[in-house]
């Protein structure tokens, strides 16, 4: 019996090692990510924290990634922060304002006039001003671009997934609204990625084996969808699906499979703590 309870204990404590380690290979790739002298490298690695939790130091850098000399970067980091509803995101957000890249404040001004906050108002309210009486170049070209995408499709449906996914919200954690917009305002991303992030929380068992089955497609976009999707399903049972995929060759499938490791091991914690007070 105590020779039992001893290869028992001896095969936990290799188990909680093995996920201690999973983790920590994660936190560095995404480490890694925010720190690449690559701007591309940097953004994926921005917008794939929006699937992590908002406690978490990775995503607390994302503040000083507001300094990132590259303006793509920084936008993606505006639309990470607006996942977070907290005092910090807020007043990361108000520092984007600040932003010298009109696409950058526009955004941050976005963002809180979405939250009600009343610098947001005042923001929109300063370049509508702007508009009307100087046709500000900024202002135009934020309204020609708003007026096409009105009429593009892929807008419409990224409009459509946003407001139809309807993912279970779980405190701390966000939608990866930054993640999924980022894979769809690809020009190239094909129809299978956009049906792996509408299916993404349909129930039918059916569905899960097709996006586990998706992780190994060969189109990157497909691949980051699916991570995308069974990250959010909340199920820290699919961390061993999307651990492969730390290993892709596509840095945007890497980083999301690393975010969505976290975001699970997270939920994973958080079951174990309510147990052990129930």
């Amino acid at each position: 019996m105590l020779k039992w309870i001893l290869i028992l204990s001896a095969s936990a404590a290799l188990v909680s090692h093995g996920r201690a380690a999973t983790q920590a290979q994660c936190s560095e790739l995404l480490r890694r990510g925010l720190e690449d002298k690559n701007p591309e490298t940097r953004k994926q690695a921005v917008v794939a924290l929006s699937l992590a939790g908002q406690s978490g130091p990775l995503f607390a850098r994302l503040e000083e990634m507001l300094r990132d000399k590259d303006v793509e970067v920084r936008q993606a980091v505006v639309v990470s922060l607006a996942e977070v509803k907290n005092k910090s995101a807020t007043a990361a957000l108000h520092k984007a304002l600040e932003d010298e890249v009109p696409e950058v404040s526009f955004t941050a001004a976005k963002a809180l006039w979405a939250r009600n906050d009343p610098a947001g108002k005042q923001a929109l309210l300063a370049i509508l001003a702007g508009e009307s009486k100087t046709s500000s170049s900024f202002f135009s070209k934020q309204k020609r671009e708003a007026l096409r995408m009105m009429h593009t499709p892929r807008t419409t449906f990224l409009f459509a997934v946003r407001q139809g996914a309807r993912f279970a919200p779980v405190p701390g954690l966000g939608a990866g609204i930054a993640s999924m917009q980022s894979i769809l305002t690809d020009s190239e991303v094909p129809g299978r990625a956009s049906a792996a992030l509408l299916l993404g929380n349909d129930k039918d068992p059916a569905v899960l084996d097709a996006l586990k089955d998706a992780l190994s497609d060969k189109d990157w976009s497909v691949r980051a969808a699916a991570v995308h999707s069974l990250s959010l399903r909340n199920d820290p049972a699919l961390k061993k699906e999307l651990e492969p995929l730390l290993q892709d060759d596509k840095e945007a499938v890497r980083m999301r499979a690393a975010a969505g490791y976290l975001r699970l091991s997270a939920i994973q914690a958080g079951l174990g703590t309510r147990k052990r007070r129930s």
